[in-house]
């Protein structure tokens, strides 16, 4: 395997400045955000064990209600009765209930961005 010269700061100075400001370039298209999915959304509620707490029409899970069933999401105008009822605001309330009710016992599950909007889209389906 053939190595990198050997330079010195100041041998290497005059060639960083011929090669100019590195070009930035556009995010390949996976990088892109994509459309959030009902279909993943209903999938990462079982991967999250949001089942385990809550009851969830069309999943199956336990049946302790620990926390409150989430049938009707779709009509709710409230979320944790403190925020504006938006898919924004579901993804803040996944990711990070405390800062929306610091008193919440729902603990925060890491979830992603990308699997958070997917479960906002499936719970946004709920009437």
């Amino acid at each position: 395997m053939q190595r990198l010269p050997r330079l010195t700061a100041a041998e290497f100075r005059p060639l960083a400045e011929a090669a100019g400001a590195p070009q930035c370039i556009a995010p390949a298209a996976s990088a892109v955000a994509r459309a959030p999915s009902v279909e993943r959304g209903r999938d990462a509620i079982t991967q999250y064990a949001c089942n385990a707490c809550h009851t969830v029409p069309g999943v199956t899970g336990s049946n302790v209600n620990v926390g409150p069933p989430l049938a009707g999401m779709a009509r709710r105008s409230l979320i944790a009765g403190a925020v504006p009822n938006t898919p924004e605001q579901m993804v803040r309330w996944m990711q990070d209930p405390r800062s929306i009710d610091p008193e919440t016992t729902m603990p925060a599950m890491q979830v992603n961005d990308e699997d958070a909007r997917d479960i906002a889209a499936f719970l946004a389906t709920l009437d």
